[in-house]
């Protein structure tokens, strides 16, 4: 039972010294994720109250199936983001229709996040690259950002998840700014990054809604235009099961699997960043579960997706947390304000909101990595600009689509186009390195020795072809014999099989000697069974690069570079 309800293996054995500390901790991330949440609900295009909803029932879940101690649940940029680009395309932002597609995607998410748990299917995350991954949120923080302006400046531009399209909106109604609006979020902002700087430990979110709010409600600047939260609804949310019918279901379909994916990558890389610290094990499966088990619940009392901040789960560790027990204290919060406080966030200006969601996306933008992949590797380098600006260019939900399926297609010819190398022995050795890397390596007259890195698929059994018939119509000798270096080679299937058949004749045809070195156990029991093995002869497998190149030398000496050295 335990192994399902990971709370029953650390509750009994809790101790009453981490009290303090979890209470503590719990109390700290409350206050930082009250404006938060508000934030990004409002990012979604629901009422700020969405968010609060949402939090508030992940916290009580999370920590009954969840297996970190430190993880901090509730809303994300991100998650908002994509939301957001997945109902906007269906309903209108703000409707009661909107509410309710947002509410069936937090069930939708969660049934099959639970289910891939369950089905122990948590390496499909594997599916996001990182320089997909670095690339998509990089362009999600600009979409992100540019999405708060009609909040910062207060105008009246159309909904949009593509970059050109909110530049070219944004400056048809520049002549609309609301300048208080404006001075309100920049102060906000400007506040933020220098509290975030100076006095990292407060929360700055906090300080600028409490000092926004306190502005406005002295200088009545609501009445002047600027944009306030309004009345908040009071008292716990209600559970309700929202109506739909197929038709909506697969409309949303299309968004499930990726915000399923990309809400399950933002928690596992978190939670395994502070359990590494403190040295214990997650789950991932378990951990699919609790974030499916957590959206499912939000979406029966009228919340929206979550997923793990890092954010807030620093906070969490770094005020002490020592349990799940400090998510609950976190809940209470949210509890308390929904009972008695929601009345002081009626004067709480969608300007300090816009603020505290465009200074939490900045840590988004990925340019060391950027960096590193540029001089590391092109290819994935060339893959994050390419998810980078695709994203920019059509959107969060289908730059992430198109991203992965590129990522695919990377995936796909790195393993239909393995590396080859052609070898040859160093003068004066058996020693066998790549021609290519050993420039003082020769060629041996009448000898190819050749190796792949990679397992023999159908998928890459046309690339293997290829270049075995190359490596051996460019050279000019006669070739007389074949090395083929297997050590890399861990598994062929029956169509890899059938192609060495082949080549295997080819070679008898033309009088050239095929001879296999470093075959491992499961690939010569392959071979046995479909009878490549007999049909080249015991004599034609050797157990080193080596033996088979001193077989050949024995057979032909002249061809030797130099005496070759024994032992």
């Amino acid at each position: 039972m335990s192994q399902y309800f990971p709370i029953l293996q650390w509750l009994p054995r809790y101790q009453r010294k981490h009290l303090r500390d979890d209470f503590l901790a719990g109390i700290t991330v409350g206050v930082v994720l009250i404006p938060q949440g508000m934030a990004y609900a409002l990012l979604a295009g629901l009422p700020p109250i969405t968010g609060l909803y949402a939090a508030l029932i992940a916290l009580l879940i999370y920590p009954i199936f969840g297996t970190s101690r430190e993880l901090s649940v509730g809303p994300m940029a991100l998650d908002s983001l994509l939301v957001a680009s997945s109902i906007s395309v269906i309903a209108d932002a703000g409707t009661e229709t909107y509410i309710l597609l947002a509410v069936l995607l937090a069930l939708m998410v969660g049934v099959v996040q639970f289910l891939l748990g369950a089905f122990r299917m948590g390496f499909l995350v594997n599916f996001l690259s990182h320089p997909v991954i670095s690339g998509f949120t990089s362009a999600a923080a600009f979409l992100i950002g540019f999405s708060q302006l009609k909040y910062l400046m207060r105008i009246d531009v159309p909904g949009s998840q593509q970059i050109l399209t909110m530049l070219i909106d944004t400056f048809r109604h520049i002549s609309e700014v609301h300048l208080i609006s404006l001075l309100i979020g920049s102060i906000s902002i400007a506040l933020l990054l220098a509290l975030r700087s100076w006095k990292p430990n407060l929360p700055g979110a906090l300080v600028v809604v409490v000092l926004g709010t306190l502005a406005v409600w002295l200088f009545d600047w609501h009445a002047n235009g600027v944009q306030i939260v309004g009345e908040v609804p009071y008292g716990l949310p209600k559970p309700a099961l929202p109506v739909f019918d197929l038709a909506t279901v697969e409309r949303l379909y299309p968004a499930v699997g990726t915000i399923a994916l990309v809400s399950f990558m933002e928690a596992i890389a978190v939670s395994k960043k502070f359990a590494a610290r403190a040295r214990y094990k997650i789950d991932a499966n378990q951990e699919l579960m609790a974030l499916g088990a957590s959206n499912i619940t939000a979406g029966f009392f009228g919340g929206y997706n979550i997923s793990g901040s890092f954010s807030r789960t620093a906070v969490n560790a770094y005020a002490g947390a020592r349990s799940g027990l400090a998510s609950l204290f976190t809940a209470l919060v949210i509890a308390l304000t929904l009972m008695f406080l929601t009345p002081l966030l009626y004067y709480m200006p969608k300007a300090v909101l816009a603020s505290i969601v465009i200074v939490s996306v900045i840590g988004l933008v990925d340019y060391k990595e950027a960096r590193r992949l540029y001089q590391v590797r092109r290819p994935d380098f060339t893959l994050l600009v390419f998810t980078f600006l695709i994203t920019l260019l059509l959107g969060a939900r289908y730059g992430m689509l198109l991203s992965i399926l590129a990522s695919l297609v990377l995936i796909i010819r790195r393993i239909s186009h393995p590396h080859v190398a052609l070898m040859g022995q160093i003068p004066g050795t058996d020693i066998v390195r790549n021609l290519r890397r050993a420039p003082e390596a020769m060629e041996i007259e009448g000898l190819v020795i050749f190796r792949i890195d990679a397992s023999l698929y159908f998928a890459n059994i046309a690339y293997l072809k290829e270049n075995i018939e190359e490596s051996i119509t460019e050279r000019k000798d006669k070739i007389r014999a074949f090395i083929f270096d297997a050590s890399s080679i861990n598994e062929i299937d029956s169509s890899a099989d059938t192609a060495l058949q082949e080549i295997a004749d080819a070679f008898e045809r033309n009088n050239i000697s095929l001879y296999f070195t470093n075959v491992k156990g499961p690939v010569r029991d392959m071979m046995k069974r479909s009878g490549l093995y007999d049909k080249l002869g015991e004599d034609h497998f050797f157990f080193s690069k080596k033996s088979a190149v001193r077989h050949y030398l024995r057979r032909h000496p002249q061809y030797a570079l130099s005496e070759v050295e024994e032992g």
